[in-house]
């Protein structure tokens, strides 16, 4: 796909035919470059969201003993095991009948109700092996509640904290079907867009601006790779 991007033919004729002409064409191609807009915007806004609100969730399933606590730990798996055009049907049913309808807004909540299953399960994996008593000797010391938290406690589950960030953009940013049921046509996701693009006809454009997204999220993992030790 890559190579293609590159190639002057329609028809992917070989040998290729170096060109820089479907990047070119990309920066006119408003439809493309709107959804590609979209999917980022989406996948910021649900990652932060759901990633404060997974952490906090495993936080409590972790810290504290309340009623309800092993049913509400069950209910995070079906957002996982429930086939996605099932879900994406039911939200669109529930959107609707709530009054919300469809929109960007919409596709952040559910895309934010599909990442929190995922957070919680990766910032658990990390904070088991948090051991309580060193938030319990900050608050001996004279630390509230909430600096014990921020100062002692983030800090062991931030490198789980930022893989469950991470976990939640690829997620949002690679999500169809729920973008599929609730987008409008003015307001559709970089996957909508380009599906809906393959069945009018496809065009190397595609090509070109996979091509930007899988050099850009490679980029990213490798400095993150780099510059960040998960196994401290």
């Amino acid at each position: 796909m890559i190579l293609m991007s590159f190639n002057s033919s329609k028809f992917y004729q070989l040998p290729i035919d170096w060109t820089f002409d479907w990047y070119i064409e990309l920066l006119g191609n408003k439809k493309l470059l709107k959804a590609g807009l979209n999917s980022l915007i989406i996948a910021f806004v649900s990652t932060i969201i759901s990633t404060v609100l997974g952490t906090c969730a495993a936080y409590a399933f972790f810290r504290f003993e309340f009623s309800g606590k092993r049913i509400l730990q069950i209910l995070l798996l079906p957002p996982i095991t429930i086939p996605w055009l099932i879900i994406g049907t039911s939200m669109l049913i529930f959107f609707f009948w709530v009054g919300i309808g469809r929109g960007i807004f919409p596709m952040i909540l559910g895309h934010v109700a599909l990442s929190i299953p995922y957070v919680v399960i990766v910032v658990s994996a990390r904070i088991k092996s948090f051991d309580i008593a060193l938030e319990e000797s900050a608050r001996s010391l004279g630390a509230t509640p909430v600096q014990a938290f921020f100062k002692v406690t983030l800090p062991w589950i931030f490198p789980g904290f930022f893989a469950a960030g991470l976990f939640a953009f690829a997620v949002s940013l690679d999500q169809f079907v729920i973008s599929y049921f609730l987008a409008t046509p003015g307001e559709r996701t970089l996957p909508v867009e380009i599906y809906t693009a393959i069945r009018k006809g496809f065009t190397p454009e595609i090509n070109a601006i996979s091509t930007i997204i899988i050099l850009i999220s490679m980029s990213i993992l490798l400095v993150v790779s780099r510059y960040h030790r998960f196994n401290r």
